[in-house]
C-alpha cells in the first residue's frame, strides 16, 4: 500500500500467498487447512523437556554468535556420520530459521543486479529474499513431464556474466521432487565449469522416500563453492523454535556473522539447546516421524489420482503434493477460492510458486489420515458437479 511513512521499494508489494493463507484459515469454522507446511505434530516431550531444563540452569543468555560450539560439535557429528563429510565447527553458523539463513547469504554475496537462477516452482520467499539483497531472480522453469527435474540445456541457456549463484530446493517445496544424483553431479559440473555458488536449500532432507538423501556439498569439487542451509523445523517437527543453520567456507561464515550483528547477533539460547538434544536423539525420533508423513503423502497420492479431472506424480520426498488441476478447466486461484468457498479446504495456488505452477496447486499433507480423507471426500464432491 501507499502510505508516506512506508518506504515506496513497497508501495506496489502484493500479498503473497503465504500470507493469504494465513488470513483465510479463519473464514470457516470446520476448515481443513491444507496450505502451510506447518506440522501438526508438536515437538517430542524428551525434546522440550532437555531444552526446558537447560534453560533452568542457566542457558537464557546470548550465545557465541555463531552458535553453541556444542550445537556446531553435532551438526559436524551428523555430516561425518551420515555422509562422511568432515566439517569444521567454523564452517557452522545457527541461524533463526533457514529463512533468516538465506537471507544473511544472500546480504553475503551479492553485488546489485547480481542474476540467481531459481528451478520454478519455487519457495515462494525466495523472490523477495533475492530482491531484497538487491539481486535478480532468474527463473529456470521445470515441468511435470520430466519429473521437476532439473533441464541442464535450459540451465546453461540463462548464465550470464552477471549470474552469481543457482539456489537449488531437494527434496522440493512444492513439488516434492527430488533430484537425482546424475542430475546433482550434472549441475555441480555447470557450477565449476561457470564458477558458480550452489546454495542448497536442504530443509527436507530427511524426507526423501525413495533415494538416500545427498547433499551437493558432498559431490567432489562442490565443498568450496556450495552454502548449505539447514533446519530443524521440518525434520524434528521443531518449526516454532526457529532454529537452523548454515554450512559454508570459513570465510562466508565470518561473513555472515557480521552482517548478523546488525539482525539478531545470535539465534535463541533455548532453542539452540533444544537443536542439540533433536540432533542427539534423532535415531529414535525421525523414523516414527518420517513413516507418519510417508503414510499421509501417499495416501494423499492415492486419493488426489482416484478423482476425475485432477492428479499428481507419485511422491518421491517432502510432505506436499503438487496437483494438477488443469482439466477442470480453471486457473489455481479460481480453483482454490472455490476449494475453499465450497469444500472448506484450503490449498494454495500453484502460480503463487512461479508462473509455471499455474494450472496446479500445493497441498501440505500436515494433517492425519482421517483429516485427509474428510479433505478429499469433500474435494471429490466439489469436482463431481462439474461432471468432468
Amino acid at each position: 500500500m501507499k502510505h508516506k511513512f512506508i518506504s515506496k521499494r513497497y508501495w506496489d508489494e502484493a500479498a503473497t500467498p503465504m500470507g493469504d493463507a494465513v488470513e483465510l484459515a479463519y473464514k470457516y469454522d470446520d476448515i481443513i487447512n491444507l496450505s502451510l507446511g506447518d506440522p501438526d505434530l508438536i515437538t517430542d516431550s524428551r525434546i522440550i523437556s532437555e531444552a526446558f531444563k537447560d534453560a533452568e540452569k542457566g542457558h537464557t543468555r546470548y550465545t557465541d554468535s555463531l552458535g553453541y560450539p556444542e550445537l556446531r560439535e553435532e551438526i559436524a557429528l551428523f555430516y561425518k556420520n551420515e555422509f562422511g563429510y568432515e566439517l569444521n565447527i567454523n564452517e557452522i553458523m545457527a541461524v533463526v530459521g533457514a529463512c533468516h539463513g538465506m537471507h544473511l547469504v544472500l546480504e553475503a554475496i551479492l553485488d546489485d543486479g547480481d542474476e540467481v537462477i531459481v528451478p520454478e516452482p519455487f519457495f515462494t520467499p525466495y523472490a523477495n529474499q533475492i530482491k531484497l539483497s538487491r539481486g535478480k531472480l532468474i527463473s529456470l522453469e521445470t515441468y511435470e513431464q520430466e519429473g521437476f527435474q532439473i533441464n541442464m540445456e535450459r540451465l546453461r541457456s540463462l548464465i550470464t556474466e552477471k549470474t552469481k549463484a543457482i539456489i537449488i530446493n531437494t527434496p522440493n517445496n512444492p513439488t516434492g521432487a527430488c533430484l537425482s544424483k546424475e542430475v546433482l553431479e550434472q549441475l555441480a559440473e555447470v557450477a565449476i565449469q561457470n564458477d558458480l555458488i550452489v546454495i542448497s536449500d536442504d530443509v527436507y532432507g530427511a524426507f526423501s522416500f525413495d533415494e538416500p538423501f545427498i547433499p551437493i556439498t558432498t559431490i567432489k569439487g562442490m565443498r568450496e563453492r556450495t552454502i548449505t542451509i539447514g533446519s530443524f523445523s521440518k525434520d524434528y517437527a521443531m518449526t516454532g523454535w526457529r532454529i537452523g543453520y548454515v554450512l559454508a567456507p570459513e570465510y562466508l561464515i565470518d561473513c555472515i556473522r557480521n552482517i548478523n550483528e546488525g539482525v539478531c547477533f545470535s539465534a535463541p539460547s533455548v532453542s539452540q539447546r533444544a537443536a542439540i538434544h533433536a540432533m542427539r536423539l534423532r535415531k529414535e525420533l525421525q523414523p516414527g516421524l518420517v513413516a507418519e508423513y510417508k503414510k499421509r503423502v501417499f495416501y494423499a497420492y492415492e486419493r488426489i489420482n482416484n478423482i476425475p479431472g485432477i492428479s499428481v506424480l507419485p511422491p518421491q520426498g517432502s510432505f506436499y503434493l503438487f496437483v494438477n488441476i488443469k482439466k477442470t478447466g480453471m486457473t489455481s486461484a479460481e480453483f482454490c477460492r472455490k476449494l475453499l468457498d465450497e469444500a472448506h479446504v484450503l490449498a494454495v495456488p500453484g502460480n503463487g510458486f512461479g508462473s509455471c505452477g499455474e494450472g496446479y496447486i500445493r497441498i501440505a499433507c500436515t494433517v492425519g489420515v482421517e483429516k485427509l480423507g474428510l479433505a478429499f471426500d469433500r474435494i471429490g464432491f466439489m469436482l463431481r458437479t462439474l461432471n468432468l
